[in-house]
């Protein structure tokens, strides 16, 4: 049966699109805004390989890539993504420990606080440092509440896991680094575009709109 014959008889009977689904239940995902900066933030982190120096499988093929790629080690970008406005705070840490957790969240709370945004709750996966005391104590301490999404339920999280899918495409891969030193001065430049300046379909323009004490709009 011809694609196009298909495309016809799903839309006739109102069937979603499969990236619309939840892949556990085959049913539709229920999309959701809060309606206010800092009512919700989702947290999350995204493990990336490390580029050695002279360029990976990209730079000199992918047999050569390999084998310089063993010793190059892994990156930790922890994420903060901000439900209403998308606005993301993120760094590039050397693990996923408590202890860095914690550390990136009290820096990631303080620049939302910068801007005029007041953290009430955070969303996590069930990652073992989102389980930890030390990090429930600090979101406690701040009057923060904090929620974990349903096991194998990424989705709950999608919004940060679709800033992670964004940054891999738009900054990680999107052209052949010769280093990892180059890979993240780029991720500067690219951030400040993606808060700033990146139009963001569902709200109509980049997360800077939403925020209005967020500097460095035009620039």
């Amino acid at each position: 049966m011809h694609p196009s014959t298909v495309h016809r008889i799903l839309s006739r009977y109102r069937m979603p699109r499969l990236a619309h689904l939840d892949q556990a239940t085959g049913r539709a995902v229920r999309r959701y805004e809060r309606a206010r900066p800092g009512e919700l933030v989702h947290v999350d982190i995204k493990k990336l390989g490390n580029i050695p120096d002279g360029g990976g499988h990209k730079t000199l093929g992918r047999a050569q890539g390999r084998k310089r790629r063993a010793k190059a080690g892994y990156a930790y970008l922890h994420n903060a993504v901000d439900d209403h406005s998308r606005l993301a705070y993120s760094e590039i840490l050397a693990d996923e420990t408590k202890q860095s957790a914690v550390g990136f969240w009290e820096r990631a709370n303080a620049y939302f606080a910068s801007v005029g945004i007041t953290v009430e709750r955070v969303l996590t996966d069930n990652g073992s440092c989102y389980k930890s005391r030390l990090w429930r104590d600090v979101l406690a301490e701040a009057g923060i509440k904090h929620k974990r999404t349903r096991p194998y339920r990424p989705q709950t999280n999608g919004k940060v896991e679709r800033f992670n899918r964004i940054l891999a495409q738009e900054w990680a891969y999107a052209r052949p680094y010769r280093s990892e030193s180059q890979k993240r001065e780029a991720f500067t430049g690219w951030l400040h575009h993606y808060n700033h300046h990146r139009f963001h379909t569902a709200i109509s323009g980049p997360p800077a709109s939403r925020v209005p004490n967020l500097s460095g709009q035009y620039t």
